[in-house]
């Protein structure tokens, strides 16, 4: 491991990020964390949705009280459950998760665009409801943290420790990305850190109840999102700058 990629200053160049992932990739979440709080800090942003790897670094931010911006993209159409989980995170570690909301309310989308658009055009909804509202909070930010696993997706599968967003126009930061499932949930429990109870439920991966159904034994467990739709990302981490599937922003087609 080259200390010498953790002591000298930060430019940003692709050859850097290169480096500082290479470094970065077999290090403990902690060290990634503190890594990132030293190059970014205060402009460094974690986005949860209180999911379990979330929750991770939900914690080791909070109870280290490190200077990172923690929201999250609420949709509207979070399960009560969650809405109740978000409000005991707060009380557990005294902080506020920042609420990022879309400009449409749920009934000014359904004027614009129909009852349900989640069930004929889930991309459509997806860009609305979190992917331009994400593209508004990290602007004026350096670089931003997320809870991704390399396993869950083909597309994270791809993923480095730190890379550059092509979409966002900053340095993306992966604590998590070669932990495992079984390690995120034994940290929890090591932890006592609160979580969502319909994960006990058959929900391993939660997002917005319209499009999140829970899952067999034998299912991958993000079958349950956007079931039956061929549609296994809500486009937040899409690596090669599109919106989804060829998507322009609601902004431009207002």
């Amino acid at each position: 491991m080259d200390g010498s990629v953790a002591r000298r200053a930060w430019t940003g160049g692709p050859a850097e990020i290169a480096a500082a992932a290479r470094w970065l990739e077999d290090v403990p979440a902690e060290q990634v964390l503190d890594w990132a709080v030293a190059r970014f800090a205060p402009r460094l942003a974690f986005a949860t949705a209180f999911g379990p790897e979330g929750l991770v670094l939900l914690h080791l931010i909070a109870s280290r009280r490190l200077p990172v911006d923690v929201f999250t993209l609420d949709t509207g159409l979070f399960f009560p459950e969650t809405y109740a989980l978000w409000r005991r995170l707060e009380a557990r570690y005294g902080i506020t998760v920042r609420a990022v909301r879309p400009h449409l309310s749920l009934d000014e989308q359904a004027a614009r665009h129909g009852q349900a658009l989640w069930e004929r055009d889930p991309d459509r909804c997806c860009q609305i409801r979190k992917v331009d509202p994400l593209q508004e909070s990290l602007a004026g930010h350096r670089a931003w943290i997320t809870a991704i696993r390399r396993d869950q997706t083909g597309e994270r599968s791809l993923a480095a420790v730190v890379e550059h967003d092509l979409r966002h126009g900053l340095v993306k930061v992966n604590p998590l990305l070669g932990w495992s499932s079984a390690r995120v949930w034994a940290y929890l429990r090591e932890h006592e850190v609160p979580t969502n109870p319909l994960h006990g439920a058959g929900y391993p991966s939660i997002g917005c109840w319209p499009c999140t159904s829970p899952v067999s034994a034998d299912e991958n467990p993000r079958a349950g999102r956007w079931r039956g739709r061929g549609k296994t990302e809500c486009g937040l981490h899409l690596r090669d700058g599109r919106r989804g599937r060829g998507l322009e922003s609601e902004a431009e087609r207002s």
